[in-house]
């Protein structure tokens, strides 16, 4: 299992495009795929689940990855909302 914390830097949070997008990202990826946000986790493959999240611009969330390829897993998307998640 490995994890590590990310700031989200969307000026409008996780909404539908970006919680898309990261949905995407997650769904390449064989291991299991959470995040836990003010003690909830969410899964990152399920949009309903991160929408759920409430993430707004600013937050700190921590993805947790667990499986076969979980390094490459937590590389991409950390990466992928770093550089803003397509916005």
């Amino acid at each position: 299992m490995v994890s590590q914390k990310v700031t989200i830097k969307n000026p409008t949070g996780l909404h539908l495009r970006p919680a898309g997008i990261l949905c995407k990202e997650a769904m390449q990826f064989k291991s299991l795929i959470t995040f836990t946000f003010r003690d909830n986790t969410a899964n990152a493959k399920s949009v309903l689940s991160v929408l759920g999240a409430c993430v707004k611009c600013g937050d700190e969330i921590e993805f947790v990855c667990e499986g076969e390829d979980e390094q490459e897993a937590l590389d991409t998307l950390v990466q992928a909302v770093e550089s803003g998640l397509g916005e």
